[in-house]
């Protein structure tokens, strides 16, 4: 029985019981073995714990003031408020019954999911033998999935040893995981659960760090050879000045300048020769001399 004598219990002080329960209990998603064991260790902190598990046979104080008896009654709905802001609305319907007690409350709710033992030790069975990591966004979901499975076995009476817990991990690895694999398998004996947990999880760091690594190698090299390709082209000239020079051939006279000097011909054979070289003006003509005309 609970100490009446203190003037303030501490389940009186617990303001939102999800605080410390985290987990809500559901009919699908099972995790009755995860969440039974947070309540316990709750209701045996504020020291209720006797009203959800019955105490050894003389070790329990049966109320017998009325002090007690109300004392006891407060206490008894407070547990069973926790019970009820911890499970999902379909478990709630099942199991609300009038003026039922918190230990009433907590037995419907274990018989709820461990009936049928075998039956579901069987469907458990299966879907543990096959999880695979391929299914899974990552490896701490994997693990975690692997160790709720083998908690809702124990609970059904068909507990799951650390030996075969690893062997499994280890069989439902991807090719990636294949050298971590490896590894584990012949480790003599083989680690704890929590610590092959632990090396699956840095492996996948590592790898995750060796595709960032390569990624970045590969985009600096594309950059590179872009770089490099631009550097060899050939960009189209044109003539000094930006500019191509006009022809002005007009009727076959030429104007132009080329790189021949203005000469002033030469005298001899009675006339007189005028003109230029073919860059100079005009071309080489000879003159009839006064004599001749």
């Amino acid at each position: 029985m609970t100490d009446s004598t203190s003037k303030f219990h501490p389940v009186l002080a617990v303001s939102n019981i999800k605080n410390h329960i985290s987990i809500t209990l559901e009919m699908e998603n099972i995790q009755y073995a995860t969440w039974a064991e947070l309540f316990k260790i709750h209701a045996r902190s504020h020291r209720v714990i006797d009203h959800i598990i019955p105490p050894e046979t003389g070790k329990g104080k049966v109320p017998t003031t009325d002090v007690e008896k109300e004392l006891w009654s407060t206490l008894d709905a407070t547990v069973l408020q926790w019970i009820y802001a911890t499970i999902s609305n379909d478990l709630l319907h099942t199991i609300l019954e009038p003026d039922s007690t918190a230990m009433d409350t907590w037995n419907r709710l274990r018989d709820i999911f461990q009936d049928n033992k075998n039956s579901r030790a069987v469907t458990l069975e299966q879907e543990f033998s096959h999880t695979n990591m391929e299914d899974f966004p990552n490896a701490s979901a994997y693990c975690q999935r692997l160790k709720i499975l083998s908690d809702q076995l124990k609970n059904v009476g068909a507990p799951v040893s650390n030996n075969r817990l690893v062997l499994q991990m280890v069989a439902g690895l991807t090719e990636a995981y294949k050298g971590m694999g490896t590894l584990l398998r012949q480790s003599n004996p083989l680690p704890p659960f929590y610590q092959a947990r632990s090396m699956l999880i840095l492996e996948e760091v590592g790898l995750a760090k060796q595709v960032a690594t390569g990624l970045t190698a590969a985009m600096v090299a594309r950059e590179s050879d872009d770089h490099s390709s631009s550097e060899y082209t050939l960009p189209n000239h044109t003539p000094s000045g930006g500019k191509q020079a006009p022809n002005r051939n007009n009727g076959g006279r030429s104007r132009g300048r080329g790189s021949g000097s203005k000469g002033s011909g030469s005298r001899g054979g009675g006339g007189r020769t005028v003109g230029s070289s073919n860059g100079g003006r005009g071309s080489w003509q000879r003159q009839p001399s006064q004599q001749q005309q």
